[in-house]
């Protein structure tokens, strides 16, 4: 009998509503809608500025455009002109350092083979000393004085190597003496004659003095020095003023240049064995 009395517009616990509620999806479709729409309304602004131009003359209407156009085709000028004013300079390879300096590292002996305060430099292709100024070298040295009494004996010994020249100077014609035999005959090769007979030559005394040596040790090439070694420095026995010019070209320097010494594993001193991979 309840159910009866009950009013039929309220809705029962099994009775669904009529009207289904508003999800998220269909609220974002609105406002959507509602952007669009407010952007087709056009601004009274906008509307003034159409009928302006609608309005305007023909004439001015021309001119104005070939302004705008003017001004678009001279801006990439502009620009690329800009652009090259503000390219950076073009990066330049740093220098390697110490590139600009000369080497000063002169192993011991070699002052004269490089030339310079000496006045000689070594040339590899002949193997000689050839002065660096040959017109002011090739002048005998004017202030030599040395005494030619007839009992004047000057020794010295020179050295090359492990060859050691034992040498006397006196007063004679130029005969040199080695070991008992004449120069031609113990230096046949005209370039080491030439290279021994250079201090008696560069003193003005080749033909006032003999010389009289003992050799031993050495190759022929290395007695050649040894002798023009142990011959300067008698000079100096003989007139000691003689020092600093027969130093400039060179006579006075001893050479200690050596064949280096053999090492363990290899066949000489750099020479190694040839590698074999099988």
């Amino acid at each position: 009998m309840a159910d009866d009395n009950r009013e039929p517009d309220e809705p029962t616990a099994g009775d669904e509503p009529d009207t289904q509620p508003t999800s998220p999806a269909d609220t974002g479709e609105i406002a959507a809608e509602d952007a669009v729409g407010a952007q087709e309304q056009t601004p009274e602004a906008q509307l003034d500025r159409e009928q302006q131009i609608v309005d305007e003359p023909v004439a001015e209407s021309e001119q104005r455009l070939a302004e705008q156009t003017d001004v678009v085709a001279s801006t990439p000028e502009q620009d690329v002109e800009e652009d090259a004013e503000e390219e950076p300079a073009p990066r330049v390879k740093p220098a390697i350092p110490g590139m600009d300096l000369e080497v000063d590292i002169v192993r011991e002996g070699e002052e004269a083979l490089r030339g310079g305060e000496d006045g000689y430099e070594y040339d590899e292709a002949t193997g000689e000393m050839v002065p660096t100024d040959e017109e002011d070298l090739a002048q005998p040295i004017a202030d030599a004085a040395i005494d030619l009494g007839a009992g004047a004996r000057y020794h010295a010994t020179g050295k090359r190597k492990t060859a050691v020249a034992r040498v006397i100077l006196r007063p004679g014609d130029g005969t040199y003496t080695i070991n008992g035999r004449s120069l031609d005959v113990f230096f046949p090769r005209p370039t080491l004659q030439r290279n021994i007979r250079q201090p008696l030559e560069a003193v003005g005394y080749e033909t006032r003095m003999d010389v009289i040596a003992s050799m031993h040790g050495g190759g022929v090439s290395a007695q050649a020095g040894a002798l023009r070694h142990g011959v300067s420095k008698a000079l100096i026995e003989a007139d000691p003023n003689l020092r600093s010019e027969l130093k400039r070209r060179g006579f006075l320097t001893r050479d200690a240049r050596v064949k280096e010494r053999k090492k363990a594993g290899l066949k000489k001193a750099r020479k190694r064995p040839q590698f074999s991979k099988r």
